[in-house]
């Protein structure tokens, strides 16, 4: 069984990735549905948090159906971070997780994210001032290094420990990197093979398929994995990884009836959650995602982000739907 502090999480968890402008709630319960142990939400800006920025508070909406569930924040000034997690803390989510890793530039350029990686004293500075103002096991997210020439990630992980992290999710590339090339996760393993580590160690990255999530299981011995990507308009990846995992035998594909259902649960969830104009509009990125693998479907992912007008989407969605019943769709 494995524990972050005293929530279980299962033998094997698979951890849903925190990702800006995708890991929101409506997002968040159709990949609960489909199995996700452990979700957390977008990555909250801690200064945002303490100007009470509105984007920010939104950000810490979460639901009793989602827990075990994480709130992650980001900073790069103690006070700033400190304040931020005693917030969190009044929030009440499971834990309070950490983000190390986003590589884009505008987190970046404030000294947060993965730009903390060049700097691993400030790192343990401000996840102590967040383990001091919380009750809750705080977790970090981050990666390997910042370039090639500056993987820091097993000391990381040790300092991490050493100062109370209760688990640490690694994604396998460098912050130059990005998400370019393939993700190496060869420190994942030594670091989870590491005998002075006793917390848990998920790896992320690359993880599409559930035939390649038993064989990096196997290879590296992590705890866990966290998907990302592969689950935005493909939430089953989650039940396929656990199915393929417990038999040996793969899933069939959802069919396109199924796939539909799942986009019009995210879609009223939206609007559910960020009211009538903003969901339907932020749901436009989404479709192309579930539709993804029909023959000629252009025509269709046109017209839904082209409208705002919930009937005529679920007339479109309709027609999808009698177009290409039980048509299985290739992931």
């Amino acid at each position: 069984m494995v524990k972050i502090a005293n929530i279980e999480l299962g033998e094997f968890p698979l951890l849903l990735a925190p990702m800006e402008d995708v890991s929101d709630p409506p997002f968040r319960a159709v990949c609960k549905e489909h199995g996700a142990d452990l979700m957390y939400t977008e990555f909250i800006s801690s200064e945002g948090l303490i100007r009470d920025a509105i984007k920010s508070r939104q950000k810490l909406d979460i639901f009793d159906y989602e827990k075990p569930i994480g709130i992650q924040i980001f900073g790069g000034d103690e006070d700033a971070m400190a304040l931020s997690a005693k917030i969190v803390d009044a929030t009440q989510p499971d834990l309070l997780d950490i983000n190390f890793g986003c590589p884009v530039k505008k987190v970046v350029c404030k000294g947060a994210g993965a730009a903390v990686l060049k700097d691993l004293n400030l790192m343990v500075r401000l996840t102590s001032a967040c383990i001091r103002q919380t009750s809750l096991p705080v977790t970090i997210k981050t990666r390997l290094g910042w370039d090639n020439d500056s993987k820091n990630i097993e000391e990381v992980v040790e300092r991490m420990q050493d100062i109370g992290v209760q688990a640490v999710s690694i994604h396998g590339r460098t912050r130059m990197q990005l998400y370019k090339g393939e993700a190496d996760w060869t420190l994942i393993g030594r670091i989870k093979n590491n005998p002075r580590i006793h917390i848990p160690i998920f790896g992320n990255g690359d993880i599409d398929t559930p035939q390649k999530a038993l064989e990096y299981r196997n290879r590296y011995g992590v705890d866990g994995i966290m998907i990302g990507r592969a689950a935005i308009g493909y939430p089953w990846i989650f039940r396929e990884i656990k199915h393929y995992m417990a038999t040996g035998e793969a899933l069939a594909s959802p069919t396109v009836t199924e796939r539909l259902h799942a986009c019009r649960k995210h879609l009223y969830g939206s609007i559910s959650w960020k009211g009538n104009k903003l969901g339907i509009l932020e749901m436009r990125r989404h479709y192309a995602s579930y539709l993804k693998g029909l023959s000629h479907v252009k025509e269709y992912r046109t017209r839904l982000v082209s409208t705002e007008d919930i009937n005529e989407i679920e007339d479109i969605l309709s027609e999808v739907e009698n177009r290409y019943t039980n048509e299985p769709l290739p992931v």
